[in-house]
């Protein structure tokens, strides 16, 4: 594994599996655990993260599970403008990445000094986030769902999940190149326009995805309906089930975590390593 991200002038060098930890500014995400609102509570979620070794950290300011509130550009940068700056100059050695599908919100926190851009829909819901990012020449997380989160669940269908999903990342990553995005992430998108099924039938091959794309595979599988709809048991009691798929995943290749839980993620990736030393 030996991937360079150029985050805006700054090298993120990923040689071995890292951590993106999940910080929410907002008032409905799915996990209640993981809701951050004052400012106060937002730089010390993010000071911990970073101390139990997260590499990333991802701002988001609107939730995407299913059937949330949709906020317009506006609303979502409401949540971001009063933060994002005191992120940034609280934390200039770390990395930032920030949660959005709306163009205009990725600019001004682009302008900011936002590194990374982490698009649910990888481009599909403003049509204009790709040529944006590549003004910045700034990495892009490319995720696979299908329509916004009020209506993805209704086009949860598919002939073959993988092969369409591993078909969509192959597509949209040659997009991003020809928009001047040089460094791209890919995300099969668990939980979006999927039902349970289809979470493990594509987590079945994902060790497919790092041999055919030449690019991070960014697992985000945290706390999520696949594991405690399977379990009988709640997004807050999902921890183990999480670290379970998370083991299976770097076993299967993946370069990046994203979790709630940082500390439990380093402990998979340092045990994981050591299997394989």
């Amino acid at each position: 594994m030996n991937y360079i991200l150029n985050c805006q002038g700054k090298l993120l060098h990923i040689t071995k599996p890292i951590v993106m930890g999940i910080v929410n500014v907002t008032p409905d995400s799915f996990y209640t655990n993981s809701r951050h609102q004052k400012l106060d509570d937002i730089l010390a979620t993010i000071n911990t993260m970073i101390t139990e070794g997260a590499t990333i950290i991802d701002i988001g300011a609107q939730s995407t599970r299913p059937n949330s509130n949709f906020l317009s550009s506006t609303e979502e940068w409401q949540r971001l403008n009063h933060v994002l700056p005191q992120i940034i100059s609280q934390f200039p050695n770390s990395f930032f990445s920030l949660d959005t599908f709306h163009s205009q919100v990725a600019q001004q926190a682009l302008d900011l000094g936002i590194h990374i851009i982490n698009d649910i829909s990888g481009g599909t819901i403003d049509q204009q986030m790709m040529a944006v990012v590549g003004k910045y020449k700034a990495p892009f997380v490319c995720m696979h769902t299908k329509g916004t989160p009020q209506q993805m669940q209704d086009l949860a269908t598919y002939n073959d999940v993988t092969l369409e999903i591993l078909d969509y990342c192959i597509a949209q990553k040659q997009k991003a190149l020809d928009n001047g995005i040089y460094d791209v992430i890919i995300d099969p998108g668990f939980g979006f326009a999927k039902t349970v099924k289809h979470n493990f039938e594509l987590f079945k091959k994902l060790n497919i995805f790092p041999t055919i794309i030449d690019a991070p595979l960014m697992i985000g599988i945290s706390r999520k309906s696949m594991i405690y709809k399977t379990l009988n048991i709640t997004a807050e009691q999902s921890l183990n089930g999480t670290t379970v798929l998370n083991t299976l995943a770097l076993q299967a290749g993946a370069a990046i975590l994203r979790v709630h839980d940082v500390a439990a993620a380093i402990e998979a990736i340092n045990l994981v390593k050591s299997i394989h030393l």
